[in-house]
């Protein structure tokens, strides 16, 4: 059974920074593309951050030069390093992943975690 475990996040205030970390665990073949999503609340759940296993990133506009995600294809873990935050990063952030596992592909996704930016 494939699993996504994450880790950091937390409370910061406006221009401070946070670490989110996801790791890959479990019996699996591949992992292709690996990112980030967030959810606020009463909104919907998205995109904020993809990388491929080539290092090729994509980063929603308004964290543009703020954050960067990065992945360790040895270790099977994906971390997005926040910076210059502000309070409109507040969101619950979740791991994302396309897997080749039992010889089929598919998507997975961690169980989340609280990013909370005070002003």
């Amino acid at each position: 059974q494939v699993q996504l475990v994450e880790s950091g996040g937390g409370f910061v205030q406006a221009g401070g920074s946070l670490t989110v970390s996801c790791a890959a665990s479990g019996r699996f073949d591949y992992i292709d593309f690996m990112g980030w999503y967030r959810q606020a609340p009463g909104k919907q759940r998205d995109l904020v951050a993809k990388v491929t296993t080539g290092n090729n990133t994509d980063y929603v506009d308004s964290v543009k030069g703020r954050f960067t995600i990065s992945r360790d294809n040895a270790k099977n873990t994906v971390t997005l390093q926040m910076n210059r935050m502000a309070p409109e990063d507040t969101a619950v952030y979740y791991c994302n992943a396309y897997i080749y596992s039992g010889h089929h592909w598919d998507t997975y996704w961690g169980q989340g975690t609280q990013v909370t930016v005070s002003s």
